[in-house]
């Protein structure tokens, strides 16, 4: 079985599969990267819940179920710590539109059967004294919890391995396709990998792998985001935190959020950019950023900045996953997690181990099968063939 693509949605489909007695080979020039290097990390099935995404929202909760237990059984087969906190989420209003905002949220959540308690701003401050005086109000979500991705990614590489995960450190160029089935794939380096099964997780570049027919291309584009890594003051004995769990906002309609670690590091992000594969980090995304936060915690700004950086979220159409077999045999797809790609890691290494095993998906992945987007999709530009993956 063959995972083209190294991030954690391929590393953990690996190792599932090798858990499961599959021969397993990874394809990726560096496993343990992909946009898990960017990420935040936030675990938020319950505040990153949006309208019409209802159906996404049970397999968020399902993979947040998992958390603790996928957590501990990664930790101790890696025997490194991912940095799972159950630390909860603050998500507060600066204005009067902002908190209109968050009651419309809070009557979703409470009409989709989800926890969250309304506060009035005094309340948020009580928590995060950190916050800014003008804030209006917020809610209070104690089942969003987070983890490091750096940390989960680099567990995962290491689980792998002693699973006896076989990684080609080399560039996929090409599917390979005989009789009308995938078969494997070829490599940079000119290898040359046969594979009964092939799992394509490449995140944002699933949709320009050469040799996947036209119309089994995965409808997945890049949307960047800009973050900033700053460094937290060590609290004085006796002293609370600078901040003590996630703090989300919506400023100047601008989405934010704030996730402080374990470690001293505080994650602050991210911008959202249809600007294809460009990583680019800009002046205006760090200034953005910054001077939103200082709206929000005007503390912030006096932290060192210690690391700026961009990644490509994976999206779909519908921003949801893409899980499970194409039209064509022996292709199966892992991409498109778009923004909950380190949440659902837990629910798609389960389903696609399930999958890889027996040759079926599990009820709860059903939803999210590729056959949902298989309309012809004539006007999909291909990408030159030499466009390594």
């Amino acid at each position: 079985m063959l995972v083209i693509g190294g991030g954690i949605i391929g590393l953990v489909t690996a190792w599932r599969a090798a858990g499961r007695g599959l021969r397993t080979v990874v394809a990726d020039p560096a496993p343990g990267g992909g946009a898990a290097r960017v990420a935040a990390g936030m675990l938020a099935a319950v505040s990153e819940l949006h309208y019409g995404e209802e159906t996404l929202l049970g397999l968020n909760l399902a993979s947040a179920r998992r958390y603790p237990r996928f957590a501990a059984e990664l930790e101790e087969a890696s025997g490194q710590r991912i940095g799972y906190r159950p630390c909860g989420t603050l998500a507060v209003a600066l204005d009067a539109d902002d908190r209109a905002y968050l009651r419309d949220l809070h009557a979703l959540q409470t009409r989709s059967g989800l926890d969250s308690q309304w506060l009035t701003g005094r309340e948020c401050r009580r928590l995060e004294p950190m916050l800014a005086p003008g804030v209006r109000g917020g809610l209070r979500v104690d089942g969003d919890h987070q983890v490091d991705p750096r940390l989960l990614a680099n567990a995962l590489l290491i689980a792998c391995e002693r699973a006896g995960v076989v990684f080609h450190r080399a560039q996929t160029v090409r599917l390979t396709v005989e009789g009308g089935r995938a078969t494997g794939a070829e490599l940079a380096d000119g290898a040359r990998l046969v594979a009964g099964q092939t799992v394509l997780a490449a995140g944002s570049w699933s949709g320009r792998l050469a040799g996947v027919p036209p119309e089994m291309l995965p409808p997945v584009r890049p949307v960047k985001g800009q973050v900033l890594r700053l460094r937290l003051p060590v609290p004085p004995a006796g002293s609370p935190p600078f901040l003590s769990r996630t703090v989300r906002a919506v400023v100047r309609g601008n989405p934010l959020y704030l996730v402080p670690r374990e470690s001293g590091e505080l994650v602050l992000g991210a911008t959202s950019e249809e600007l294809g594969f460009d990583t680019t980090v800009t002046a205006g995304g760090v200034y953005e950023l910054l001077r939103d936060a200082h709206e929000l915690v005007p503390g912030v700004t006096e932290l060192p900045l210690v690391e700026t950086c961009a990644g490509l979220r994976p999206a779909s159409p519908d921003n949801a996953p893409l899980l499970g077999p194409t039209a064509l045999p022996g292709l199966h797809l892992a991409t498109g997690h778009f923004r909950n790609g380190v949440l659902l890691t837990p629910v798609t290494g389960e389903a696609m181990a399930e999958l890889l095993a027996t040759g079926s998906l599990p009820e709860e992945a059903r939803p999210f099968s590729p056959a949902r987007f298989s309309a012809p999709r004539a006007e999909r530009a291909r990408v030159p063939e030499e466009q390594p993956v």
